[in-house]
């Protein structure tokens, strides 16, 4: 019993400690005269963004940017901006491990609620709810490490 205690005090956790909506931001510009039938399908434009800065040794608050908007220039449908944080605890990750961990799984598990509160403004605001696609944090994460490298090789 004693060896499996000590190996679970050991082990490698994330906690969650605190969620939260940061700004959130929903523009119904050409209402409601955009509340009406549409001719066509809106263009949809979605951009994500994940910051991350540390608190404390071991804590860490995250914040997933989502800004998005239906339709183009004067046609514009609406417009939402949202920042969701969360702040983490790493317990027992090997400190090369921490950034991926991050940058990666903290953002992961903050989206579903991130998702759901674009979904209820944008209902809110008069049109069908928006379902954002699930998001690879790991290949984001990849894509924005490629970009730091090549820029510090320029540099």
């Amino acid at each position: 019993m004693t060896e499996t205690n000590g190996a679970q005090a050991n082990a490698p956790a994330l906690n969650c400690l605190v969620q939260y909506c940061k700004d959130l931001s929903f523009e119904n510009p050409n209402a409601p005269r955009s509340l009406g039938p549409q001719e066509k399908s809106p263009n949809i434009n979605i951009q994500v963004n994940v910051n991350a800065k540390q608190l404390a040794e071991h804590d860490f608050e995250v914040e997933i940017l989502l800004e998005g908007s239906a339709g183009e220039g004067a046609e514009a449908l609406f417009k939402f901006e949202l920042t969701y944080a969360g702040v983490f605890r790493l317990v027992n990750i090997p400190a090369e491990q921490s950034h991926p961990v991050v940058m990666i799984e903290c953002p992961r598990l903050l989206f579903p609620f991130a998702r759901q509160i674009v979904a209820e403004a944008v209902r809110n605001g008069g049109f069908p709810p928006l379902y954002l696609d699930p998001i690879d944090f790991a290949t984001l994460y990849a894509q924005r490490m490629q970009q730091a490298a090549e820029q510090g090789a320029n540099a």
